[in-house]
């Protein structure tokens, strides 16, 4: 079957000498692995495979045959370059971690229309504006919409989060934030990214981080700590 979708390419794994196995999250499929023979052979395929570097906007045409196995990339392009996320060292280090985010969340492998559409929005945004110190825990939480675990904030006003139940308690109970944890979470839920700039000092920021990798790992199977997670706190120190 011959797809013409946008997609967001999630990961890129280089396979023996000459090939990579490229995770993307499709709008028109969700999570699709492609397989591209000879990417690193020939000077047109090596000037493409910037196009496979994490969260990278793309336009893809492409075989999918939907039996489990690899599809094929017939033709690929730039769906918006990106102007600052390559050469920001902020912002490229937000990417790759949330790349690694992503790569451990998203399961879905059939179309969500409001997934893809967060992700391309927000990813832009990252690139056109300045204040990005506290872009990746806006994303993060608000990602958790998209995955089924947002915050229920019935009861918002309570002085206590619990991380496995997603709910907030009076009751100090294994796996709840402290009050002064739980203040910055409630601050947290209440941002978007236009709104989230200086909010935060650094350890705060930090603290926040903690808890919402702790909150994925609460809430998604399997979900591994990023690797890149010391880098971006470096970064951000």
């Amino acid at each position: 079957m011959l797809v013409k979708t946008q997609a967001v390419i999630i990961s890129s794994v280089r396979y023996q000498e000459k090939s990579l196995i490229v995770r993307c999250y499709t709008q028109s499929d969700g999570l699709k692995t492609y397989f591209v023979r000879d990417a690193f052979s020939g000077k047109k395929n090596l000037q493409k495979i910037a196009y496979f570097q994490p969260l990278t906007l793309l336009e893809i045409e492409a075989v999918h045959k939907n039996k489990g196995t690899l599809e094929q990339f017939k033709e690929i392009k730039l769906f918006q370059a990106y102007e600052q996320i390559p050469t920001d060292i902020r912002k490229s280090t937000i990417a790759l971690f949330l790349a690694e985010m992503l790569q451990h969340s998203i399961k879905e492998e059939q179309a969500n229309e409001s997934l893809f559409t967060f992700l391309q929005t927000a990813l832009l945004w990252l690139d056109t504006h300045e204040q990005v110190v506290n872009f990746h825990l806006v994303f993060l939480l608000e990602l958790t919409r998209h995955l089924g675990f947002y915050p229920d904030c019935t009861d918002i006003a309570l002085p206590l989060f619990h991380l496995s139940e997603g709910v907030f308690t009076q009751q100090p109970l294994p796996q709840t934030l402290s009050p002064y944890e739980t203040e910055n979470f409630k601050k947290l839920i209440s941002l978007n990214f236009d709104s989230s700039a200086h909010v935060f000092h650094v350890s705060e920021r930090q603290q926040l981080l903690k808890i919402l990798v702790d909150y994925y790992t609460n809430h998604l199977e399997g979900f591994k700590k990023p690797q890149s997670l010391e880098v971006l706190q470096a970064v951000f120190s």
